[in-house]
């Protein structure tokens, strides 16, 4: 054999004897590995440490929206690093923000939007977690009383609906529609026609008298008529029955675009209230295109 095929040999012999003793047992002259605490990754962090380092950072919760109580007092979680909104109503004027505790929770203002729609918002940031304190904020509209924790969670923000404001803004709309929409049509006064009776039972809101003008149907009623709850009109068809009838209520009238030889108006569940009207003997025949069922 030449002598280089001699030494491939030989190095090949020593790699496999080499082999089967890494099998066996470690080598006695490796290093000891060092303990997984002390495995640095690119943070500078020990790669067992960051779980509960990532544990400790504040996590956010979704915004809260409250409907809004006089007196109530709401719940506002906080956590350190994060900043917490408290928006008030669009068009609430802030006049004062006070804290019980304003040497570790930081407090100011802010404004977003314009005009009608302009709303200020509260922020709120505590410098440590397991503090609490208390907010009351005035405006010119309310006061708002906030109980603040601090802990590993913080709400985005915390706003309010206004219940009592959107249906007293409704009932405004409602009465400015009724006053801007005129009642009928001008009603000549010598075609109105008074020939209805009024019989049945006496319920606050009984009408006070019913008249038409040969073409539609008014029946008047007394203010309680505007703090109660309003009877529903059934016209007396030809069998005998009770059937719908369209109409629109005017403050304190009912329009009924078309004539009737009798009507009731129904209220209540097994004890109803009923008071009918009948038009009486003497009633012209309709004009202007009126029918009299």
């Amino acid at each position: 054999m030449k002598p280089l095929a001699i030494c491939l040999a030989a190095a090949a012999l020593a790699a496999g004897l080499a082999s089967a003793g890494a099998a066996g047992a470690p080598a006695p002259s490796a290093a000891p590995r060092p303990a997984p605490s002390m495995v640095a990754d690119a943070t500078g962090l020990g790669r067992e440490a960051q779980p509960a380092m990532i544990a400790l950072r504040p996590r956010a919760l979704a915004a809260e929206v409250h409907p809004w109580r006089d007196g109530a007092v709401y719940r506002l979680a906080t956590a350190p690093e994060r900043v917490s909104d408290v928006a008030l109503q669009p068009g609430e004027a802030l006049i004062a923000v006070a804290a019980g505790d304003t040497a570790r929770w930081v407090i100011g203002d802010t404004t977003s939007g314009s005009g009608p729609t302009r709303r200020t918002h509260i922020l709120v940031k505590p410098a440590a977690s397991g503090i609490r304190t208390n907010l009351v904020i005035t405006t010119d509209r309310r006061v708002y009383h906030l109980d603040l924790a601090s802990a590993a969670r913080a709400m985005t923000g915390i706003a309010w609906t206004y219940p009592e404001d959107e249906l007293l803004a409704l009932r405004k709309a409602e009465a400015a529609l009724a006053r801007a929409e005129p009642m009928a049509a001008p009603v000549a006064v010598e075609r109105l026609n008074f020939n209805y009776a009024i019989e049945g039972d006496r319920p606050p809101w009984r009408p006070i008298r019913a008249f038409d003008d040969g073409v539609q149907l008014f029946i008047e009623f007394p203010p309680a008529l505007e703090s109660s709850e309003a009877p529903p009109l059934f016209v007396i068809g030809a069998s005998g029955g009770p059937e719908l009838v369209n109409y629109r209520k005017r403050g304190r009238y009912y329009v009924v675009d078309r004539l009737f030889g009798a009507a009731e108006l129904r209220l209540g569940g097994k004890r109803q209230q009923v008071v009918r009207i009948t038009r009486s003997g003497g009633a012209r025949t309709p004009r202007r295109g009126g029918r009299v069922s």
